[in-house]
């Protein structure tokens, strides 16, 4: 049973990365798996068997997330872009009464309220970053140099609650041509099209280097964070957490909610906190 929710947890996981606006790591938090996960990256190579025992039920679902329904969430966030956000803002919800109880104890000094305010404020500035144009990609030593340098980056703030790795990759042009090339590896893999799938992988490949690369560098920075300031660390997360349904909610059409579909939102909200219960649990 553990398997499975842990396998499901990891598809949550994997479709939140490639949405912009909504971060993995924020979901990571809301199920209770973020401390996990982060001791388990950082000692994969002290405690190999372990880590990689608790890691690979999660990189499966995220595999299965990411290939097999980004089609489905691309068109649903087309279609019902109202309900489907408010679906991911009831996962993020979820999850704040666990991260309260870890500051819970003694009220906030001023240090932490501005942590708190300076992260929130950092995810609403990120709203107004513009999308850059989608850069051209080929297999060459320069494009596959950039690629794992992007990568890395990406990876860096998908791991960081509230921060979209895929909202950077938009503004940085990567993220259409990105998307694009998984797509047509999916597909050209179904069709035994072996041309397509060494070209996908000369793009893919770099650039999930680096993913891995900057998801362990990244973790090691939050578990010296949790070690040395963990009550900061943790409010820095809450602002985070907290400001992640502006980033869902931005740049929606407000004309287009009517009161059926604040309906369906709404118990798609609900829907969201439910599922991030059973999840948590």
């Amino acid at each position: 049973m553990k398997l499975v929710k842990d396998i499901l947890r990891g598809v949550a996981i994997g479709i939140a990365n490639i949405i912009p606006s909504v971060s993995g790591g924020t979901l990571m938090v809301s199920m209770g798996i973020y401390d996990e996960v982060i001791c388990s990256v950082t000692g994969i190579f002290r405690h190999w068997k372990e880590s990689v025992k608790t890691l690979l039920p999660y990189a499966v679902g995220m595999a299965a997330g990411i290939v097999g329904l980004s089609f489905v969430i691309s068109w649903l966030f087309a279609e019902y872009p109202f309900q489907t956000a408010m679906l991911f803002i009831g996962l993020i919800f979820g999850g704040i009464p666990m991260l309260l109880a870890k500051v819970a104890g003694r009220r906030p000094n001023v240090a932490e309220l501005l942590v708190f305010a300076a992260f929130f404020g950092l995810i609403v500035w990120m709203q107004f970053w513009g999308e850059g144009s989608a850069k051209v990609l080929s297999v060459t030593p320069g494009t596959m140099t950039a690629l794992f340098f992007i990568g890395a980056l990406a990876a860096a703030t998908m791991v960081i609650p509230g921060v979209s790795g895929s909202m950077l990759l938009m503004s940085l042009g990567y993220y259409t041509p990105i998307i694009d090339h998984i797509n047509a590896f999916v597909i050209a893999v179904v069709t035994l099209d072996f041309g397509t799938v060494w070209y996908c992988m000369g793009i893919l490949v770099p650039f999930g280097v680096g993913v891995l690369l900057g998801v362990f560098l990244i973790a090691k920075l939050v578990e010296y964070l949790l070690k040395r300031q963990e009550r900061l660390t943790y409010f820095a997360i809450l602002g985070l957490v907290a400001a992640s349904p502006v980033a869902v909610l931005s740049g929606m059409d407000a004309g287009a909610v009517n009161g059926l579909v604040l309906i369906a939102g709404t118990a798609m909200f609900g829907a969201g906190l439910l599922l991030s219960w059973l999840l948590g649990k």
